[in-house]
């Protein structure tokens, strides 16, 4: 019977892994619904800076900020989110695959790109593909802090401010519901009117406000926090996705890893019918030769 104890130390070594899988499973399935609540609680505040952005821009026309001002430069800037960890189904893969293409367009089209990598997966990748990464923020854990990440975003987000970069992208996966994340790769920079403006409640009077120091150095500020908001809903939205991804590919894996048990024990049971019927076989013919 060295068959069939080779086969229980296979059975042995699936249900450990089964019960990692589980375990890992109910992990995930917590730690998604709290960081469903951190990406919902990120967004009024966002929505509210655009909408006072709009009003002011209303107010001051005759002010354009840097951001929203076109750069005629061969030259963008990338910010690709992704996890820290792995085990999360094809969710890096997914969206590595369309920075990919984002970067053969840029190719083809002349012009050159530098990254921003939050996330130690793209940081890998860009380094593999040979994207220079002008700065990069790892290790964020399951809370991402808005202060680990202003420092590598403002590296491109003053480049864009000084006329260095045409467009700056954002790649990230964006959460849809626990079975779906796409992953997106969107123009952060410049910043449409329209995009701002159109989430500005329509009304019939013009809006202003009491500034100080000056409405210049409020919609300076305020535009900067509002793309900041962007970046921090986008890493919010990964984080979800990355949840939802790994419970969804660990219950995969526990559901194979039972699958696998079942063959295994159906196998050792026939190899066991077939070592007893052997057995059987020649205690018959010994007896009968006697």
């Amino acid at each position: 019977m060295a068959a069939g104890k080779e086969i229980r130390g296979k059975i042995k070594s699936v249900e450990n892994t089964k019960k990692i899988t589980k375990a890992m499973e109910m992990v995930a399935a917590s730690k998604m619904r709290k960081a469903q609540e951190r990406m919902q609680a990120a967004r009024p505040y966002s929505d509210k800076i655009r909408a006072i952005a709009a009003h002011l821009s209303q107010a001051n026309p005759e002010y354009v900020h840097p951001f929203m001002v076109s750069n005629d430069v061969k030259k963008v800037g990338i910010i690709v989110v992704t996890t820290d960890k792995g085990l999360c189904g094809g969710m890096n893969t997914n969206v590595l695959r369309a920075v990919t293409h984002k970067l053969k367009d840029l190719q083809s089209a002349g012009v050159s790109a530098e990254a921003v990598a939050i996330g130690s997966k793209g940081l890998g990748f860009l380094t593999r593909v040979g994207v220079k990464v002008v700065a990069n923020a790892t290790a964020l854990g399951d809370t991402p802090h808005l202060d680990a990440l202003i420092g590598p975003a403002k590296v491109l987000l003053d480049q864009y401010a000084e006329g260095k970069l045409s467009a700056v992208y954002l790649c990230y996966t964006k959460f849809i519901n626990t079975m779906k994340q796409d992953s997106l790769v969107e123009q952060l920079l410049p910043l449409s009117q329209d995009a701002i403006e159109g989430s500005a409640p329509a009304t019939s009077h013009g809006w202003d406000y009491i500034y100080e120091p000056d409405a210049q150095s409020v919609i300076d500020e305020l535009l900067v926090r509002y793309v900041e908001s962007l970046i921090y809903s986008a890493v919010a939205d990964n984080m979800a996705s990355e949840q939802s991804a790994r419970m969804v590919a660990m219950k995969a894996a526990t559901d194979n890893a039972g699958n696998v048990i079942s063959e295994l024990k159906l196998i050792y049971n026939k190899t066991r019918q077939a070592a007893i019927t052997t057995e059987l076989s020649e205690i018959v013919a010994g007896a009968a030769a006697v």
